[in-house]
């Protein structure tokens, strides 16, 4: 897993959850295209966040041979659906799968940037806590805001928290109450996102204020 943060001249800007997409042109002219989420808040230079896969065309180039310096091309930023801004002052609701935790980084360092005083409930499930991205991060005490994990494959000895699968008994442990008007952004594997989705519905949180993106175990869609 690496982040990379890009210098781009002329960036017009962007919100919390979009993504942008990375294009890899070979020497006889093949073309590989991904889309990845920015990771960055509004006003911090552009980054992403990327996982290696093996069979994968654009991620170990990205992890293993881009360096510093180097030029890349990129378009975005992209998308207007899953997006937070720090005017809006319900309360907040992140739920993450794995790489998914990736935009909501993103929302997490705009609240902090803007001064938001927004309360925050996370839930971020990972099948073990090394692999909890940004995890020095999102350990640090930030007033207004909980992290909650939940290791679904392999746990420490001490472990305390959740030990399973978000299901629907886990969300009505620490969603936000559906009268207290959250609003809900969920991010990771199609399955895992549909499964937490349908889970707020059935809470009664209205589906307007669920709001989703799906994409597989590499950060991009």
């Amino acid at each position: 897993m690496r982040t990379i943060v890009f210098d781009i001249p002329a960036w017009p800007g962007h919100r919390a959850g979009q993504h942008l997409d990375v294009r890899l042109t070979a020497e006889d002219g093949y073309r590989a295209e991904r889309e990845y989420s920015i990771a960055s808040a509004p006003g911090e230079p552009v980054a992403i966040t990327v996982e290696r896969l093996d069979d994968g065309e654009v991620s170990p180039y990205l992890t293993e041979e881009l360096r510093q310096g180097d030029e890349i091309e990129l378009r975005g930023p992209i998308g207007g659906y899953f997006v937070w801004d720090p005017e809006d002052e319900s309360p907040l609701l992140l739920v993450a799968g794995g790489s998914g935790i990736v935009p909501l980084r993103a929302m997490l360092r705009h609240r902090r940037g803007s001064g938001s005083e927004v309360p925050v409930r996370l839930l971020y499930s990972s099948r073990t806590l090394a692999e909890v991205i940004y995890r020095a991060e999102l350990d640090e005490p930030v007033d207004g805001v909980e992290v909650v994990y939940t290791l679904t494959r392999e746990q420490p000895p001490d472990w305390s928290g959740y030990a399973r699968r978000v299901d629907d008994e886990l969300l009505g442990e620490v969603a936000w109450p559906a009268g207290e008007g959250a609003l809900a952004f969920v991010c990771g594997p199609t399955s895992f996102v549909e499964t937490v989705a349908s889970g707020l519905v059935e809470l009664g949180y209205p589906p307007p204020r669920v709001k989703t993106e799906r994409f597989g175990a590499t950060g991009g869609r």
